[in-house]
């Protein structure tokens, strides 16, 4: 039985590029706590999301560690081969389980080489992504932890296409880089809002659309970036990816 996949950063390329590309990609499923790369070790794989999300994470010497990224269904990981770099920058680890096409280094290589179309997509990937860390990092300077909790909710929400999510606090306050008391306390916030509703690791976004005016620009302004560089240059009718392999595993 075949099945639609989705990824938006390959629903950009043209049909016949896009086919090409996923015959030499695998579905894979991506399990949670699973570490799909280690900073400073050589990239085997190319991953891109169709469900679930990838947590991109700074680690320091005194084992504080801080998410620097997240990449869904918007993207890949993998990205620094862009640039020419074989290993990878940080480490990445499975924090949404989903599924994703997994392609190997050497044929994501081959690819790029023999296709300018394709190079174009994937730099201009490279290029929102620098925007989006600037952007980031600035939220997490300036903006305060209810903000930042709602960014992060939506973002999550944007990458598994749910209002379900299974996020403890612990991980939270780990990931935005502040103490566990702060989440509760913002969450608490959200909660009495009407906003979400959670417990013990569960939270529910109820009210998405008033979650986004709670939420600090960065949100609308990751969004926006993404939109202006990538989602502008989507072939037509192209809305979602067809591939010819089989269903991934469940």
């Amino acid at each position: 039985m075949l099945r639609s996949s989705h990824n938006r950063l390959l629903a950009a390329l043209p049909s016949g590029v896009r086919q090409r590309f996923l015959a030499n990609c695998d579905y894979v499923a991506l399990t949670l706590n699973d570490i799909l790369a280690e900073a400073g070790e050589r990239i085997r794989h190319v991953y891109f999301p169709t469900s679930g999300f990838i947590s991109v994470i700074v680690t320091l010497d005194n084992g504080a560690h801080l998410e620097v990224g997240i990449v869904g269904n918007e993207g890949m990981l993998g990205s620094s081969l862009m640039l020419g770099m074989s290993v990878s920058p940080q480490q990445a680890i499975v924090q949404g389980k989903g599924n994703a096409l997994r392609m190997s280094v050497a044929a994501f290589r081959r690819h790029c080489r023999e296709n300018a179309k394709l190079r174009q997509r994937f730099a201009h990937y490279v290029y929102v992504s620098m925007r989006q860390l600037a952007q980031m990092s600035a939220c997490t300077r300036y903006h305060q932890v209810e903000a930042r909790l709602a960014r992060r909710l939506l973002m999550i929400r944007d990458c598994v296409g749910a209002n379900e999510l299974h996020l403890t606090h612990e991980f939270l306050a780990s990931t935005l880089g502040v103490r566990r008391v702060g989440i509760t306390q913002a969450a608490r916030a959200l909660q009495a809002q009407g906003l979400i509703r959670y417990r013990r690791g569960d939270i529910t976004i109820v009210d998405g659309a008033g979650l986004e005016t709670r939420s600090c620009e960065c949100y609308g302004r990751g969004n926006q970036i993404y939109a202006q560089a990538l989602d502008s240059l989507r072939p037509r009718g192209n809305s979602r990816i067809r591939s010819s392999m089989r269903d991934p595993p469940t």
